[in-house]
């Protein structure tokens, strides 16, 4: 099988092609190299000459036609996973122009190519923040989408536009929404690891209005390795969503940080919340866990997992607190923080 992985130097998308990798699968990554791609998050890979070999990269955007046709028609493709995607909430409520590009544009370029050179499968990787608020119980595949922001508005059209090739070109496709993801190589913008290098170098952890947002996590391996288990046992044209059964408070998984690294809960302010910011995501996962699959990573020590990584890796991540993410973080924050005082 080679798989050709979109947004492969990324979070999740690293974390795939290594697993990928690691089973023999040959692997081409594409990717933007955007201020969250980082080729230190595919290094494993590419100086192991046993890996290396089975890895080719490639830089480029996901709406460049002709540079999808050409990878697709020189490198033998058969399978496209797509992570490729501007992902953060609050990057999206400031500039929504990139996030209708990549999420959207982007995916309409990779499956009118996965059309042109009958890709066997193809697989969207959609979120659950496509449903919204889940004001009580558990969304189901089934349910009305309901995005409250640009960036999930964008992630339910690439979504959408994944469906309708199924049902208007028989494309072989697979939708995930899956919930949210934790572990190594998280650039720290998001929530578990903005807070946790924040903790270890004692500065304040911004916490959106009362705290009492409740997530889902799932960890990244786990994530992957449900991808990799529906591209063997997944039926085409349907959706599964994808949790790992830990629903949180953001205050407690905070708490939980904190503790762990033995850090005072004095650090933790309550900031101004985020503009549409929702409640509460909760996955019915029935549907996938009914084709054998289930979560392995208990949050507790999954998380545990990942702050030490983070503390064992502060080269990685102090590189990237220093450059672009501080304009970002003062843009983000500086007036929060003086609306909590």
């Amino acid at each position: 099988m080679t798989i050709l992985i979109t947004g492969g130097a990324g979070f999740i998308g690293s974390h795939f092609a290594r697993r990928m990798v690691s089973q023999g699968s040959r692997v081409v990554v594409l990717d933007k190299l955007t201020y969250a791609g980082n080729l230190e998050n595919l290094k494993d890979i590419t100086e192991d000459s046993k890996t290396s070999q089975l890895f080719k990269f490639y830089k480029g955007d996901i709406c460049n036609q002709e540079l999808v046709e050409h990878i697709l028609s020189v490198e033998g493709i058969d399978t496209i996973v797509n992570f490729a995607a501007e992902t953060h909430v609050d990057r999206s409520i400031q500039s929504a122009s990139t996030f209708i590009d990549t999420d959207m544009k982007g995916v309409f370029v990779l499956l009118e190519a996965s059309r042109r050179y009958k890709i066997k499968k193809f697989i969207q990787i959609s979120t659950d923040e496509v449903y919204g608020t889940a004001h009580r119980g558990a969304f189901k595949e089934t349910d009305a989408l309901n995005p409250s922001n640009p960036y999930s508005a964008s992630k339910a059209g690439g979504d959408r536009l994944a469906y309708a090739y199924w049902a208007t070109y028989k494309l072989p496709i697979i939708i995930t929404r899956a919930s949210n993801n934790y572990g190594p190589y998280q650039y720290p913008e998001k929530f578990v690891p903005l807070f946790i290098t924040n903790a270890l170098e004692d500065k304040k952890l911004p916490l959106y209005g009362d705290g009492k947002q409740s997530r889902d996590w799932i960890h990244v391996e786990d994530h992957c390795a449900s991808i990799d288990f529906l591209m063997t046992h997944g039926k085409d044209g349907e959706v599964y969503n994808i949790g790992g059964g830990n629903e949180r408070y953001n205050i407690d998984t905070a708490c939980i940080i904190l503790d762990e690294l033995k850090k005072p809960k004095s650090l933790i302010e309550h900031v101004k919340d985020r503009e549409g910011h929702d409640r509460r995501y909760a996955l019915d996962c029935a549907k996938l866990m009914s084709l054998g699959w289930e979560p392995k990573i208990k949050f507790e020590n999954g998380l545990k997992d990942t702050i030490e990584w983070y503390r064992s890796n502060q080269s990685w991540w102090k590189r990237i607190k220093s450059g672009e993410f501080a304009e970002y973080y003062d843009k983000q924050y500086k007036h929060r923080f003086s609306c909590a005082e």
